[in-house]
C-alpha cells in the first residue's frame, strides 16, 4: 500500500499553521523542532523552528509541514490546492468555515452546475483549499 500525504513548507510559522489545522480537523499533532537533534540547527535562533510536524486525524487525513531555515531557499506554495470532499455536508461546511477564518474565499461554497456544493479559498497561511460536498445520487 502507498499513501500520498501533503507536506507544506512554511517560512517560520509552521507550528502556528499546524496547530490551526488541528483546530480545524481535530486529530493528533506531533511536532519536532530543529533544536531536538543536536547540531541540526546551524543557527541557534532556529532551534524552535519546526523540523517536522504531522497531523493525523480520525477522518484519515495526514497533513505534514515544516519551517524552512534561513540557509535554504523558500518559495511560498503556489499553483496547488488541497481538496477535501465527501458526503457529510455538515462536517465539510464546518471545515470550510474554519479554514475561511482570516483567509480569502475565492469561490463561495455554493451549488455548482454539477450539484452538491463546491468552494475554493486561501487560508490565512496562503494555502489553497477546495471543499466539495458530493451531489446526492439521482433517484
Amino acid at each position: 500500500m502507498s499513501i500520498l500525504n501533503p507536506y507544506i513548507s512554511f517560512k517560520s510559522n509552521a507550528r502556528e499553521a499546524m496547530e490551526f489545522y488541528q483546530s480545524v480537523f481535530g486529530g493528533t499533532l506531533d511536532v519536532s523542532v530543529f533544536g531536538d537533534i543536536p547540531g541540526m540547527a546551524q543557527d541557534p535562533a532556529e532551534n524552535d523552528l519546526v523540523m517536522h510536524a504531522q497531523l493525523t486525524t480520525a477522518d484519515g487525513f495526514t497533513l505534514m509541514g515544516s519551517d524552512t531555515p534561513e540557509r535554504m531557499p523558500y518559495s511560498a506554495p503556489t499553483g496547488i490546492s488541497l481538496s477535501i470532499s465527501g458526503d457529510d455536508e455538515a462536517k465539510l461546511e464546518g471545515f470550510w468555515n474554519a479554514l475561511a477564518v482570516g483567509g480569502e474565499v475565492t469561490m463561495p461554497l455554493d451549488t455548482p452546475p454539477w450539484g452538491g456544493k463546491f468552494g475554493m479559498l486561501n487560508d490565512r497561511f496562503g494555502i489553497g483549499w477546495m471543499v466539495s460536498v458530493n451531489a446526492a445520487p439521482a433517484a
